[in-house]
Order: C-alpha cells, then sequence, then structure tokens
C-alpha cells in the first residue's frame, strides 16, 4: 500500500509538471499551416562574440562579451513577448559563442534552450557572423556548419535538428550541402539588395522565397539540373525607394526599412524612424498582400544592439509588434524554419514565382514621396519600374536582372584576401554603378527581352 502511494504520488507530481510545461507550450498560436493570405513576420537575434568571425581563430571587430549578457537576453525575449505573447522567433548561434565558456554565454545557450522549450522557439547557427562566403572557403563553411549543427543537437537535445540556418549570405555550394547532407531545406542566405554598405555586397536575387540556382545563389533555379531544395530567404526587409541606392549614396541609408540599426540608430528622429518600419511593413501587409497571396516582413537584429545602440531600441520592437498587432490581428510572428518550410510544401519549384510590389515613397530619408517603385520577380528575372507619380511620368526600368542567363559565384576567398562583391548584375542594375545601368523605358527593350517580359508582365 505504501508503495502504491509513492506511485501514486510520484505519477501525479509528473503529471502536474507535464501540464505546466504543457500550458507554457499552449500559450504560443498554432502552428503555421498554410501561408494563403497570411500576414507573416520573422525575427531572428544573432548571438556572436566578434562582429565578423572570419575563421575559427580570426576575427574582426572587438570582443563583444560585455554586450552578451542574461539580462539583455531577457530584455530582448521579453520585448517580443510584449508586443506579441504568441511570438516564435529564432536565435542564431556563431561559431565562437556556441564554444565560449565564460558564464554568460554559458547561461545564453541555456537561456535559448529554454526559450525554445516553453516558448516555441528555434535554435540555429550562424557561420561567420554574416559574411562566411566572403572570408572562408565554401569546404570550411561546410565543415562549420556540420560540426555547429552537431553541437546545437547535443546542446538542445531531446532529437532536436533546427529547420533553417541562418547566413546574412551564404554560397550556393553551401546552400546545397545544408539540404543534401543535413537535411535542412530552409536558410536566411541572402541580404538583398546589399551594395556599398557593411562588409560584402550581394545584390540581385529575389526578396521573397525562392529556390536558389546551383550556379549562384542570386539567381533563381531555372529547372531540376539547375535546382537546390533548400528555400533561400532574406534577412531584413527594406523600403524599395531606399534600397535602390548603393550604400550610403546621397547622405541616405539603402538598409533603411524595419532594421533597427537604421531607422533607430542612426540619423533619423525615433518617432520618424518608426513612421518608416511601420510603411515599410505595411508595403507588405496591405495591397501587395492581394498581388502576392501572402505578406512577409522580416529582420535580423544582433543581441549586441541592446546595449550598443545610443538609446535602447527594444521599446520600438515592442511598439512595433502591438502596433501590427491591432492594425493586421491576424499576423503572426514564427520562427524562420517553420516560415520556410511552409513556403516549400505550397511551392515544390520556382515555377510559379510571380511577385509583385508597388510602392510609393513616405519623404523619409531616401524614400522619395514623388517616386513610385514597381517590382516584378519571378523565375526568369526581377524586373523594377520607377516614374514620377506626382508628374505622371512615363515609367523607367531600373533593373533588369535575367535569371535565365548564365552566372557564376567567385572563387573562394581565405580570411586574408576576402571577396566583397558576390552581386549578381547583368542586364541593368538598380545601384547604376555602370553606364549600361542607365534607366530605360520599356519600349527601349529588345525584341527578345520583350517576349521574356510579356509572359509575365502586358506590355501594351
Amino acid at each position: 500500500m505504501r508503495f502504491n502511494l509513492s506511485v501514486t504520488r510520484f505519477l501525479l507530481v509528473f503529471l502536474f509538471l507535464f501540464v505546466l510545461a504543457a500550458g507554457a507550450r499552449a500559450q504560443n498560436a498554432p502552428e503555421l499551416k498554410t501561408l494563403k493570405n497570411a500576414r507573416i513576420v520573422t525575427i531572428n537575434c544573432i548571438i556572436r562574440v566578434n562582429q565578423i568571425e572570419c575563421a575559427r581563430n580570426r576575427n574582426v571587430g572587438h570582443d563583444e562579451a560585455a554586450l552578451h549578457t542574461p539580462e539583455v537576453m531577457k530584455r530582448f525575449r521579453d520585448a517580443v513577448t510584449a508586443g506579441m505573447p504568441n511570438a516564435r522567433i529564432t536565435w542564431a548561434f556563431s561559431w565562437l559563442a556556441l564554444h565560449d565558456q565564460r558564464p554568460n554565454y554559458v547561461k545564453l545557450r541555456e537561456m535559448a534552450v529554454e526559450y525554445h522549450r516553453t516558448l516555441g522557439d528555434e535554435i540555429t547557427f550562424i557561420p561567420g557572423g554574416y559574411f562566411a562566403p566572403m572570408y572562408s572557403s565554401r569546404e570550411q563553411v561546410n565543415r562549420d556548419i556540420h560540426e555547429a549543427l552537431e553541437i546545437i543537437r547535443n546542446m538542445v537535445g531531446d532529437g532536436y535538428c533546427p529547420k533553417c540556418l541562418v547566413g546574412g549570405f551564404l554560397a550556393a555550394n553551401n546552400l546545397r550541402y545544408l539540404a543534401e547532407e543535413e537535411g535542412i531545406h530552409v536558410a536566411q542566405g541572402t541580404i538583398w539588395s546589399q551594395y556599398g554598405i557593411d562588409n560584402g555586397d550581394g545584390d540581385g536575387s529575389i526578396c521573397y522565397p525562392y529556390y536558389p540556382s546551383k550556379s549562384h545563389v542570386c539567381r533563381a533555379a531555372q529547372g531540376k539540373e539547375d535546382f537546390i531544395d533548400c528555400v533561400n530567404l532574406d534577412g531584413w526587409t527594406c523600403d524599395f525607394l531606399c534600397a535602390r541606392r548603393f550604400g550610403f549614396e546621397g547622405g541616405f541609408n539603402s538598409r533603411l526599412g524595419v532594421g533597427p540599426i537604421e531607422a533607430y540608430g542612426q540619423r533619423l528622429k525615433p518617432d520618424d524612424g518608426f513612421k518608416e518600419v511601420m510603411a515599410t511593413t505595411a508595403v507588405h501587409f496591405d495591397e501587395n498582400l492581394t498581388r502576392n497571396g501572402f505578406g512577409w516582413v522580416t529582420v535580423n537584429w544582433e543581441l549586441s544592439l541592446v546595449k550598443s545602440m545610443k538609446t535602447d531600441a527594444t521599446p520600438r520592437l515592442t511598439q512595433w509588434l502591438e502596433t501590427i498587432r491591432e492594425r493586421w490581428p491576424d499576423a503572426q510572428v514564427v520562427t524562420m524554419g517553420e516560415f520556410g518550410e511552409t513556403w516549400r510544401r505550397e511551392h515544390p519549384t520556382n515555377d510559379g514565382l510571380n511577385y509583385e510590389f508597388v510602392e510609393r515613397g513616405t519623404g523619409i530619408a531616401g524614400s522619395d514621396a514623388n517616386l513610385e517603385i514597381h517590382w516584378w520577380m519571378n523565375k526568369d528575372f526581377r524586373l523594377a519600374s520607377l516614374r514620377d507619380w506626382q508628374k505622371n511620368d512615363e515609367p523607367m526600368i531600373i533593373d533588369f536582372t535575367r535569371y535565365d542567363l548564365p552566372a557564376a559565384e567567385p572563387a573562394d576567398p581565405t580570411p586574408n584576401k576576402p571577396t566583397r562583391n558576390w552581386s549578381l548584375v547583368n542586364r541593368i542594375n538598380q545601384k547604376h554603378r555602370r553606364p549600361e545601368d542607365k534607366p530605360i523605358p520599356f519600349g527601349n527593350l529588345t525584341e527578345e527581352e520583350k517576349t521574356l517580359v510579356k509572359k509575365y508582365i502586358p506590355l501594351e
């Protein structure tokens, strides 16, 4: 009898703990089942030791350990939860952050595991701290991915494997390795429109999900022989009008959009920064949602920004998510892996891709109030036209990047000889760095080009 009573008590305690754990998970929104008419936000938080980890034993930038504390991690996660209680986000650890045995990094790893278990967050790897292909060979990046994923699996336990990798930039070979050898089919592997800013250039891709070509990470796969079964995703949603600029051309930040550094950490007044964040979000959650069947906004936060920015931007993060919840009650914040896998289930190839975006400028910083930009992005090309809508000017083509043409990535770099530019630039590029990038009217396309464009855009 005494034995049975002990067993009963044990079972009751076990059941109580199980219910508590289930209750913690139950507070999250249901798993994303479809992207049909969905409004999706993805938030990745980067945890590193140095700003750029060129190699396992070589870094650019100072040691950021003082910026990476348990208190900072909690502040960031609490800011997300306050704005969107059901949010699930992605934590991406660098190589050094996975190996550092200082107490703060040990605790950060433990906290990430706890957030995974209680909130449904994802834990994954970020090779190089954004710019791995610029500094390391493809083989080395693949080796880093393999060993880092093994550490993460052991760290989390319970048979865990992330659904995505965060990379900033990744080479096509890395995405192919990720899919074929590691069984991961989603990656944040491109930084859309990045050119002339930060530590690497990678303009030329589609800004929404696509399958990359084996020949170039920015090129959409053209067919079965060219196909990499890894959904490639952008890292920061930008204002399209700002993004057409080169670097800081004209004194404006080409990366302005929902990113915290650009909106809150530089020249803008905080309220203007928030207006720009919301306007960029609305581009994807209002009329362009109807054009594309879903809307997606994404941002990479470095955890170091919580303390390193002059003004703490986490209250603005909360405000952004609160405002999204009020304005678009159906919006969800899910992990990048969850978003990418859902898109992959609904799009087995690039054949059905036909993204379209129209945006008028906000009048804030580089987002000219009198201009309207119109983007088309599909398997065959991306094309953008620009016009002064106040004067009703003729639209001019400012970007025509063809994916049906051959493309090749740079050769392997080394930490001593990095390769900065991984862009895909051919017919016309929006950054207008070459004479041939001069905008042209639609009528100046060749007959062969018109035939290609007419598959997606009525030219009459």
